[in-house]
């Protein structure tokens, strides 16, 4: 007890550090959404679905009428996002790795909405749900 008493401030210092970092991994990683609650939203059709894969990935095959800006390029492109930023967006990626990096520049975009679908484009295959190359 004495040792907590001695190093309070020590030890509230840690707690607050320790939560600011937890605060910023949750921040930037988004709301992951599963197939399922992916499939639900595409079906309702307010979303705008965003894949950040390069563009012969895209090509290979993709969310049918997704907007394909590979997450180096978002910065640049960010404009041709404009018209969907009354819409929730889906973002996809290979694997569900890449997509998380774009949750921060998204938000200050001004997009509130931003979900990402978890497992990514190999998960949503992988289940058999369509994809298209158009």
């Amino acid at each position: 007890m004495k040792f907590i008493i001695d190093n309070i401030w020590l030890i509230g210092l840690a707690l607050i550090s320790g939560g600011g970092l937890l605060w910023l991994v949750l921040e930037r990683r988004g709301k992951e959404m599963s197939l399922f609650e992916a499939t639900q939203l595409l079906n309702k059709g307010n979303v705008a679905v965003l894949d950040v894969r390069d563009a012969d990935d895209f090509a290979q095959g993709h969310l049918r009428g997704a907007k394909n800006i590979p997450h180096r390029q978002l910065a640049s492109r960010g404009t041709e996002l404009e018209p969907f930023k009354s819409k929730s967006l889906l973002v996809v990626c290979k694997a569900g790795v890449q997509a998380p990096r774009v949750i921060t520049p998204l938000r200050k975009m001004g997009f509130d909405e931003v979900y990402i679908l978890s497992g990514g484009i190999t998960a949503w295959t992988a289940q058999g749900l369509p994809t298209t190359t158009k």
